[in-house]
């Protein structure tokens, strides 16, 4: 004790506050029966429950979430039983009647199925099979459009109108090691389910979005939609054999979104088989293959290949260029997308492609100014202002940079992300 009454570490000037406010405590503690005290006691403990509510409010919200149960999140098994009714088996026969192939589809509109084109080519006859209950066989009347080089095609089904069924087609690609699942039917096994995540997402210029996943794939998932969590279609299945190993892949899901029902056609009118007596046609198409698998080195000897063939065929110098970026070689890339340019100047696609190769030159002037001509020849281009605002921001105009953040924002949320991530750029 000190020599005014107070305790060490807990010393107050006699006359303060903080030592009437003690003594006051005190004072209630040992003299309850006046009314003055009762008062003092009254107003002491108002003082304490004003500090200590928040507290307790505070743990008790915290404990009732805590043993609260969330149910936004759908388990695996309701997500199948709610999406695989939008699923199909796909049987396919030649003009005699005898089995050609089986393959998976799914809905994108009432009595509109896509699937892989390679699973009904040659084909004379084809019917799907619904997944839900016991399932029903409904004949596809023909084709309502055809995307050769995705292999994707978008079939008429002859059904009621009365059973409407759509997949929701995602609106932004996956992020490597999100959870995906697969419904398909391999090896005739219909409406088998397996599930993984995505390994890798790539680019193939011309082609779109390229997604591999763990899900195991076998023959007869060609076609089979990829679902996120969300029960929202990510992409199609093409089942790929390449040196005698599976590779799982998958079609972006905004390439299936751009097949618009036209005419509706025969399947007949379909060749059994694409021409490829055209070595130009023949080589694009290997080194795409490779391209799909993210092969670059070997990709690159077939397209120029195509291009020595046929000189005038842009899509070919373009996949030069892609190909030249990723081995480093930023020169040979930029001569190869000039060819490209030349041959169509206003694809906003090259001009991309062609501020790429300036950007990893270092060539930053050229970059910006190619971009921008990709970003005036559309100016919803994402891709366009994503990359302007990232070589502004290198080129240390931050201003500018700014500026297309905010366009970017606007266009895709999820791309502006990942550029704020990418250069800590304020926001």
């Amino acid at each position: 004790m000190t020599a005014d009454g107070v305790a060490p570490g807990n010393s107050a000037q006699v006359g303060s506050p903080d030592f009437r406010a003690r003594h006051e405590i005190c004072a209630g503690a040992c003299c309850f029966g006046s009314p003055s005290t009762k008062k003092l006691v009254a107003v002491t403990t108002e003082s304490m429950y004003k500090r200590i509510f928040p507290q307790l409010l505070l743990t008790s919200v915290s404990l009732f979430l805590l043993v609260t149960p969330t149910f936004s999140q759908e388990t695996l098994p309701d997500l199948v039983r709610r999406v695989k009714p939008q699923v199909v088996a796909i049987a396919t026969y030649d003009a005699e009647g005898e089995a050609l192939m089986t393959g998976s589809g799914f809905f994108v509109r009432p009595g509109q199925v896509v699937t892989n084109l390679h699973v009904i080519r040659g084909a004379r006859r084809c019917e799907i099979k619904t997944l839900d209950g016991k399932g029903k066989v409904f004949a596809v009347a023909g084709t309502l459009a055809v995307d050769e080089e995705g292999d994707l095609v978008l079939l008429s089904v002859e059904m009621p109108p009365d059973r409407p069924r759509a997949s929701e087609l995602a609106r932004v690609l996956p992020d490597e090691g999100e959870t995906i699942f697969v419904i398909g039917n391999p090896l005739k096994l219909e409406g088998s389910v397996t599930n993984g995540i995505v390994s890798a997402v790539r680019e193939v210029p011309n082609v779109g979005k390229i997604i591999q996943i763990t899900a195991p794939i076998s023959h007869g998932n060609s076609g089979s939609p990829v679902f996120n969590l969300k029960g929202q279609v990510v992409g199609i299945v093409t089942f790929k054999v390449t040196n005698g190993q599976n590779i799982n892949l998958a079609m972006g899901a905004a390439r299936v979104e751009e097949l618009r029902p036209g005419q509706l056609r025969p399947l007949a009118s379909l060749p059994a088989k694409e021409r490829l007596d055209d070595i130009a046609e023949s080589s694009y198409r290997t080194g795409l293959d490779s391209l799909w698998l993210g092969n670059y080195d070997n990709a690159i000897g077939y397209f120029e290949t195509a291009t020595n063939r046929n000189p005038k065929r842009a899509d070919a110098w373009v996949q030069v260029g892609y190909c030249k970026v990723k081995q480093g070689k930023n020169e040979e890339a930029i001569r190869a997308y000039q060819h490209a340019l030349q041959l169509k100047p206003d694809s906003e696609e090259i001009n991309n492609k062609l501020g790429d190769a300036y950007y990893y030159a270092g060539r930053m002037r050229e970059a910006i100014a190619t971009y921008s001509r990709a970003a005036i020849l559309n100016p919803a281009n994402a891709d366009a202002h994503y990359n302007l605002a990232v070589a502004y921001f290198e080129s240390g105009n931050e201003r500018l940079a700014l500026m297309e953040a905010k366009i970017l924002q606007q266009l895709d949320g999820k791309l502006y992300e990942k550029l704020v991530s990418e250069t800590l750029m304020e926001h």
